[in-house]
């Protein structure tokens, strides 16, 4: 065989090779984009991905659709995203407690901030510090004093040990240098209603689901976790304005695509995921459910990410939190 016809057929073969390996990598526009929510289905979560999955396929023009696959604090979800197929079709619609906070936390889990690249940050939202108006309480310095006089440790609703709420809980203690105990709750509206009929202290949910109670009379928020107010609630002070920044914290929803996703196609649907966010009819759910516009690329999740390393990292370290 001669030489020329010999590389003939050697580039031949590699051609075949790279021919066959292409689609493993190319946006299938015949095959729906999956987002997965690691999370029951309904609620404002559901309702802000499911928007999400309608703008995406219009600006990708191709189907999207939304998978809830909820359970242990959103690790099912999240560990079927780290092990699906790297091609763009299955997404995570992760956040602070399915990545950060459970990575840093449970040193025995099956994916790490390695598993992912990151596609899109979307949005975040504040926390709160609410008491009841049973309570007595009107202002931080007065929660600081009520706490510091009180013959007993002050109850505070969380989600499940390792949540935000149970994490702030821990940051919100040390400031008030009193006792405090964390009671776990299902939901937020079993917490809620504990509060209001004096079985509990204090409450960090989002003020979305707090105002009306605030304006019916049964709960006072004293704070938001903020730097500046926000629009939506402007009578309600920050932890920063009033002398307490080291309290400032939120959580946030982003978009993240298994390890070894090719970079062009996480432009691709980041790019379309940052335009849906930036809608009219997006911003106006966000604000519906109390929740900050915070879109931007892989560069901007990246930088949450490493933030959520120093903020919430250097509490589960100082205070030595580990969950197996």
């Amino acid at each position: 065989m001669c030489n020329q016809m010999r590389r003939g057929l050697i580039v031949a073969a590699i051609s075949t090779v790279l021919a066959g390996a292409a689609p493993a990598f190319a946006l299938d526009g015949n095959k729906p984009i999956t987002i997965v929510v690691p999370y029951a289905g309904g609620g404002a979560t559901d309702s802000l991905a499911r928007l999400m999955a309608e703008g995406m396929s219009k600006e990708l023009e191709r189907p999207v659709i939304v998978e809830n696959k909820g359970g242990a604090n959103g690790i099912i979800g999240t560990s079927y995203v780290a092990r699906a197929r790297p091609d763009g079709n299955t997404l995570l619609f992760g956040g602070t407690g399915p990545i950060s906070l459970n990575i840093m936390l449970r040193p025995k889990l099956q994916y790490g901030f390695d598993s992912f690249d990151s596609v899109a940050m979307l949005f975040d939202g504040p926390l709160t510090i609410t008491v009841p108006t049973s309570l007595g309480v009107k202002s931080m310095d007065e929660l600081l004093a009520y706490a510091k006089k009180a013959d007993r440790p002050l109850l505070y609703g969380t989600m499940g040990p390792g949540s935000v709420t149970d994490l702030f809980g821990w940051m919100l203690t040390k400031t008030l240098k009193a006792p405090t105990t964390a009671v776990s709750y299902k939901n937020n509206t079993a917490s809620l209603i504990d509060l209001m009929a004096g079985r509990g202290d204090l409450s960090f949910a989002t003020p979305i689901s707090l105002i009306q109670h605030q304006q019916a009379g049964d709960l006072k928020i004293l704070a938001l976790t903020t730097d500046k107010r926000d629009p939506s609630f402007p009578d309600i002070p920050t932890v920063t304005e009033l002398g307490y920044p080291q309290l400032k914290s939120s959580y946030w929803t982003a978009l993240h695509a298994p390890k070894g996703t090719p970079r062009k196609i996480i432009d691709e649907i980041g790019a379309a995921a940052v335009k849906t966010v930036q809608s009219d009819t997006f911003r106006k759910l966000l604000r519906d459910n109390g929740q900050t516009e915070k879109a931007g690329g892989p560069d901007v999740l990246d930088a949450q990410l490493q933030a959520d390393r120093e903020h919430w990292g250097k509490v589960i370290r100082d205070n030595k939190i580990i969950i197996n």
